[in-house]
């Protein structure tokens, strides 16, 4: 498990608040739980995914849009080892997006 500064500057979970902790049943809403443990899971199937977005609440509670890519982690063989999951805030675009249509 690797939890980067920009993960930090979004959560506010430091990497040894988060370090051990089942990242899905802890820092995921509850709504999403399940499609996250697939493109999570499909992704250690060597199957990857792109652009998913989906909810995640940070150390104060407040709710962070998300915009994961969830790529296949391989070894020198090709052999999957793990995830790579590169997320992006995305919260202000999504707002901008909502106020763009009820206008």
């Amino acid at each position: 498990n690797e939890w980067n500064n920009k993960a930090v500057e979004i959560t506010k979970f430091s990497k040894d608040e988060v370090m051990g902790r089942n990242l899905v049943q802890e820092f995921i809403t509850e709504e999403y739980r399940v499609s996250v443990k697939e493109v999570l899971d499909n992704a250690l199937r060597g199957k990857e995914t792109a652009n998913f977005e989906f909810p995640l609440f940070t150390k104060a509670n407040a709710r962070v849009e998300v915009l994961l890519n969830a790529t296949s982690r391989r070894d020198v063989t090709g052999k999957v080892v793990g995830v790579i999951g590169v997320g992006q805030d995305i919260t202000d675009r999504k707002r901008a997006e909502e106020e763009k249509t009820r206008v």
